[in-house]
């Protein structure tokens, strides 16, 4: 293969300098000389727009009003321009100020007005712990929900008056969706493959439809299925005339799935909203964050000026309420005769489950976009925040679909390179929805790599790779608040992160590594992305971004 040509190729290595370069070039027309002053001007002294942001852990309950100003006040001096803040539970000992006590919500007020008069933006992730949307306010109806069912045989011609049992019921709540009926295939045996990934269960990206011949006797007919829902009574009791044959009845409903948010201090955690719900995520919203935006009061939009949702770890649903009618009104039919395919049953032939199940999956997609992801950025703007998001997680969505709604997408990537290929996901969800920010939780270590070895020097080249991947705005995970004066190296957030705190034996010689930081985001901030190729990665759901190797036709080498 020709080899391209070497300004491509290595152009990542001299990003900056053929940049900067490019810009004391511009020709000498009154806009470019105003354009290249104005860069110049924010290389040297660069602007609060490009400074570098943090995470803020207030880790179980240990947090004072003494700390909250030190920890603000020693961002300031060092360069850090914005704080996210995550109340977590790491195993350490229990502090004083318990989450959502009336002592909590005083020292959030307090930290809104302090950083309000430093000129640090806050951020707030919008639950306990890091992981997703869920508190003790969420009741099982408004949690998420998962398809459960319970078969029962019958042979006919007989009557049929028996009280069909309960599918599995999680945290004490079940409701029915439906009673089915339909006479046994003659080989119950033949399912579908792979049934828990393309019947939503459980994340498995792009699953592979099974379109070969459907073998005599595996199918349901389409046209046989029965619903029995209006002859089984409020104790689940049914009573049928069953037809000749064989016949299977499948009660079907839904039940919460049980996940909590995580690791949330024990007052915090509680049952994840429904993602598919936008009643659930008003529910949601009134626990927690209601209570911050109280706090901020004049300050909300200033200091307190944007939410969070982490990278999402709470599982898959495939359910809520109101799923039916959504299924219908964007799929343009009803989707309940087909729901013995979701137990792995063939309906009509493989093909039309297969498409049944494609339907599916796309439209939790949908939902998960438009009643979780976006309903949340809705609610954010309506109280003049913005919406940053990792947009990846173990659930079925569209990663780049819901990127594309926050203010600031956001990647990761930590020290030693993993999660890395996470930027590249907030940062196409970013060039191709016009987002000027692409943010990254930086620099995240585990107990091996953190422990105080991360300094500087070594970091910088790992931020410099993350900068040529699209990276423009760092947000250092993490600092974990000091609730007191002179005690050093003070509170970790356990085994989690870099250290980045006032307590650190180099804090007071950071400013010149996070000035250098900030310059660079100055210059990748005022630019505009422009690409070689762009890839189409279908309307699969879910769906995701993969790294260089994945994806076809291969790139070559030197282009971005």
């Amino acid at each position: 293969m020709t080899r391209p040509p070497a300004s491509r190729k290595k152009r990542s290595r001299f990003l900056f300098s053929v940049f900067l370069a490019a810009l004391l070039a511009l020709p000498c027309t009154a806009a470019g000389a105003a354009s290249g002053d104005a860069l110049k001007a924010g290389f040297q002294t660069p602007p609060h727009s490009a400074k570098p942001h943090t995470w803020w852990h207030w880790v179980n309950g240990n947090i004072s009003r003494a700390g909250i100003t030190a920890d603000l006040e020693a961002m300031q001096r060092a360069g850090i321009g914005g704080a996210q803040i995550f109340n977590v539970d790491v195993g350490l000992p229990a502090g004083p100020v318990p989450f959502m006590s009336d002592t909590w919500r005083v020292l959030m007020e307090h930290a809104i007005k302090e950083a309000d008069r430093l000129g640090v933006e806050l951020c707030i992730h919008n639950c306990a712990g890091w992981s997703s949307s869920g508190g003790p306010w969420i009741k099982p109806e408004h949690a998420m929900q998962i398809l459960v069912w319970s078969e029962t045989a019958a042979r006919g011609p007989a009557r049929f008056e028996t009280t069909l049992p309960q599918p599995t019921a999680r945290v004490g709540y079940y409701r029915d969706v439906a009673v089915l009926a339909f006479k046994t295939p003659s080989a119950p045996a033949v399912r579908i493959t792979q049934i828990g990934g393309k019947a939503a269960f459980e994340r498995q990206d792009v699953p592979p439809p099974d379109l070969s011949p459907t073998p005599p006797g595996a199918a349901i007919a389409r046209d046989g299925i029965m619903d029995l829902t209006g002859r089984m009574d409020a104790s689940g009791r049914l009573a049928w005339d069953v037809p000749e044959g064989e016949w299977t009845i499948l009660r079907v409903g839904h039940t919460p799935t049980g996940k909590d948010n995580h690791p949330a201090p024990p007052e915090g955690r509680g049952l994840e909203c429904d993602k598919l719900s936008r009643e659930a995520m008003d529910q949601h919203w009134g626990g927690m964050m209601a209570a911050v935006l109280k706090a901020a009061g004049p300050r909300l939009g200033r200091s307190l000026n944007n939410a969070l949702i982490d990278s999402y770890e709470v599982g898959s649903q495939n359910w809520t309420p109101k799923f039916r009618a959504e299924f219908r009104a964007r799929r343009g039919y009803d989707p309940l005769p087909f729901l013995p395919v979701v137990t792995g049953r063939i309906v009509g032939s493989r093909e039309i489950s297969e498409r049944f199940l494609w339907d599916f999956r796309r439209t939790i997609a949908d939902l998960f976009a438009d009643n979780y992801f976006r309903y949340f950025a809705e609610l954010s703007r309506k109280h003049r925040m913005q919406f940053s998001v990792e947009p990846y997680g173990n659930a079925v969505f569209d990663d780049l679909q819901v990127g594309g709604l926050a203010d600031i997408p956001m990647g990761e990537f930590w020290i030693g390179g993993g999660a890395a290929e996470t930027v590249k996901i907030a940062a196409a969800a970013a060039h191709t929805n016009g987002r000027k920010f692409v943010g990254a939780e930086a620099f995240t270590a585990d107990e091996q790599r953190g422990r105080w070895l991360v300094e500087p020097y070594g970091a910088k080249a790992l931020g410099d790779r993350m900068f040529c991947e699209g990276v423009n705005r760092y947000i250092f995970h993490r600092y974990a608040h000091q609730p007191w004066q002179g005690l050093e190296p003070g509170l970790t957030m356990g085994p989690w992160g870099m250290h980045l705190e006032r307590t650190l034996t180099w804090w007071d010689q950071s400013a010149a590594w996070l000035r250098y930081v900030a310059r660079c985001q100055h210059l990748l901030q005022s630019g505009r992305f422009v690409a070689d190729v762009v890839y189409f990665r279908g309307e699969d759901a879910p769906n995701s971004l993969p790294g260089r190797a994945g994806l076809r036709p291969e790139l070559p080498a030197g282009y971005d």
